[in-house]
């Protein structure tokens, strides 16, 4: 037999692929992997059968269709006030994880160094070590989960690259705040670091509170990748479409990776999505949906033995379990699983030491059905 040498020996199938082939197997209920149980709107399963039908079923342009990227620009200029050229700014993806990958592929190179916050999406830190990087993790703590800036600053050396950034934050539901914002850009100011802004939960942060989008800030939009997801706004994940904005300087180098990943991206669906982003209410409206299932289904986890973590955005509620049991995190999701029939994620697969808070993520991204019976089987643990 022929050797094989990995380039990522110590990765296996991510914890989201494990835990729903587990809820599958023991019929539970998926609170784990990030995606919603009811459909996306009729109308924009519509517009892209029309598209299809009108013959719009060949590649797009590398860079996506002029008219979705017109109306992102749009859209990030009514929010943000910033300003990004459609023509050259804007990129289409695959989804938000490939524009992740595609803005590391392009900056990182052999011994950089990044620094993440941990526990961080699980992408990230293998990302930067298919490209030779080195990542350095800044491990953040329940109940809050925030950044202590000037250990990020101890961390900083003439090899630090870039900085990764993910608010609202997958899986602790926390967003940053005007200090956070403040010491960034002090952080950062007369260096060459550049940031990669995960903002893929944009339009799901509660309590009347903002999203601080890095492209509202001049000293940090202009050497900030910022990546978004059109699965996450339109409740259809399958449909792996996002998009990438940057000053044309970086995205120059972003598109010369991305047309070897994926050249482009799906055809009708960025018609349908260019149409459907005129209906602006849709996208301002969100956070009060998510909200309501987030407050629904955190006033139900009040009747059960578990301690609920803050959640400011995302659509993921964070719990503590230690007054429960003292089982790892990932033995006792797999246990909630075949005895209680409710899927989570164990957190611990967010941290690269695997660090064990006793804290489990559930997405109530999910009919209010399904959140009450998940419940139901949770005041029984």
């Amino acid at each position: 037999m022929f050797p094989v040498t990995s380039k990522l020996p110590n990765v296996r199938t991510t914890v989201f692929s494990v835990m729903s082939k587990l809820a599958t197997e023991y019929n539970a209920i998926n609170l784990s992997q990030g995606f919603p149980d009811f459909d996306c709107s009729p109308e924009l399963i519509n517009l892209a059968n029309q598209y299809m039908l009108k013959g719009n079923n060949q590649y797009a342009p590398m860079q996506g269709i002029l008219p979705l990227r017109e109306k992102i620009a749009a859209k990030v200029f009514d929010l943000h006030g910033a300003n990004y050229h459609p023509e050259n700014e804007i990129t289409i993806t695959a989804g938000g994880t490939q524009a992740i990958y595609t803005a590391i592929a392009a900056m990182v190179q052999p011994d950089d160094e990044v620094i993440i916050f941990e526990p961080a999406y699980d992408s990230y830190a293998p990302t930067i070590q298919l490209q030779g990087g080195l990542v350095k993790s800044l491990e953040l703590c329940p109940p809050d989960y925030k950044i202590n800036w000037e250990v990020v600053r101890k961390l900083i050396t003439n090899r630090t690259r870039m900085i990764i950034l993910n608010s609202p934050q997958n899986p602790t539901g926390t967003i940053l705040d005007e200090n956070d914002i403040k010491q960034l850009i002090k952080l950062i100011t007369n260096t060459d670091i550049l940031i990669l802004s995960d903002e893929v939960y944009e339009h799901l942060v509660f309590d009347k509170k903002q999203h601080l989008s890095m492209a509202r800030y001049p000293e940090l939009k202009n050497r900030s990748f910022i990546t978004a997801s059109f699965g996450k706004l339109f409740h259809n994940t399958g449909w792996k479409v996002g998009y990438c904005i940057a000053p044309e300087k970086l995205m120059t180098e972003f598109r010369k990776i991305h047309q070897f990943l994926v050249f482009s991206v799906n055809t009708p669906i960025q018609y349908a999505i260019s149409d459907f982003l005129d209906n602006k209410s849709y996208y301002m409206e969100l956070s009060n949906f998510y909200q309501e299932k987030r407050d629904h289904f955190k006033n139900l986890l009040k009747s059960t033995r578990f301690d609920i973590l803050p959640c400011e955005g995302s659509y993921f509620q964070s719990v503590q379990y230690h007054k429960i049991t003292s089982e790892g995190d990932h033995d006792f999701a797999i246990r909630l699983i075949k005895e209680f029939g409710v899927a989570g994620i164990p957190t611990s697969a967010f941290y690269k030491n695997g660090a064990d808070y006793k804290v489990l993520r559930f997405c109530f991204a999910k009919k209010q059905e399904t959140l009450d019976k998940a419940v139901e089987r949770l005041i029984k643990v």
